[in-house]
């Protein structure tokens, strides 16, 4: 699979897919998402998509990411670390993701020590979710799945 594929594959699973909006679980509210986890401005209680508008969405939000963990990574990735990179970023924003320790210990070389870092990311609205912790463990396994690649 690509790194692309990968991603995809990670994100359709933790996300899932709803047709009509829905409200934040964290807060019961805003941010109102649609899709695979799509929000914004022009998403609110009323907005329904179709399945074709949901996939495309989610296709040309994980190419962007694609490219922009291409600009911030400075090591060479496998597609299995890159489509969990991916995943990750796609969940908690760029933002946080080109701050975080993961990052910083990737680009110094400690790929092992970044992948142990998705767990941390478990939280939203300061509350520990069961969803994103099996959702950061499946990253992490994805990603030390393409750790063994690189070093074999």
């Amino acid at each position: 699979m690509t790194w692309c594929d990968e991603a995809l594959k990670l994100i359709k699973e933790f996300e899932g897919c709803r047709l009509k909006a829905y409200p934040d679980p964290a807060t019961g509210a805003a941010p109102w998402t649609v899709g695979y986890g799509a929000t914004g401005p022009k998403i609110g209680p009323a907005t329904v998509w179709t399945q074709v508008q949901a996939d495309q969405d989610l296709k040309d939000r994980v190419e962007a990411l694609g490219a922009h963990i291409d600009s911030v990574v400075k090591i060479e990735l496998s597609d299995e670390e890159k489509g969990a990179l991916c995943s990750l970023a796609y969940n908690i924003g760029t933002g946080n993701f080109d701050h975080s320790t993961l990052l910083a210990l990737l680009n110094k070389g400690d790929v092992e020590g970044a992948a142990h870092e998705f767990p941390k990311w478990n939280k939203a609205a300061g509350k520990v979710l069961a969803g994103l912790v099996k959702r950061r463990d499946g990253e992490m396994a994805e990603f030390f799945l393409g750790l063994k690649e690189v070093a074999v």
